[in-house]
């Protein structure tokens, strides 16, 4: 695959521009956690923030996920198993929280 050629796949520039903020958006949250200079609540939403980025750059530059009509199922069956495991996980959560209230002895 030549530098200029682009497919259905993506090109080379595509694939460099995915990895160097796939660098930077792990070399943030690192910095900040080493460095200990803000505040715990601070440093969990970098930390957040810079993760839901890194998925979006990931799912973009390297999946190719997109809302382009030949590519929508893709989109929708992604969304479908965001959905399912946000109420797998949640429901959970929720219901181990309530056990764990319920459970306990004095």
């Amino acid at each position: 695959m030549s530098a200029s050629s682009t497919n259905a796949h993506g090109s080379v520039k595509s694939y460099v521009t995915g990895l160097v903020l796939s660098l930077i958006l792990t070399i943030i949250p690192f910095a900040v956690v080493m460095s200990g200079a803000l505040s715990v609540l601070a440093t969990v939403v970098v930390v957040v923030v810079t993760a839901v980025l890194q998925i979006l750059v990931q799912l973009g530059m390297f999946m190719h996920m997109n809302t382009k009509a030949d590519e929508g199922w893709n989109m929708m069956s992604f969304v479908f198993t965001l959905t399912i495991l946000v109420l797998v996980v949640g429901g959970s959560l929720w219901i181990m929280q309530h056990l764990h209230l319920n459970m306990m002895i004095g």
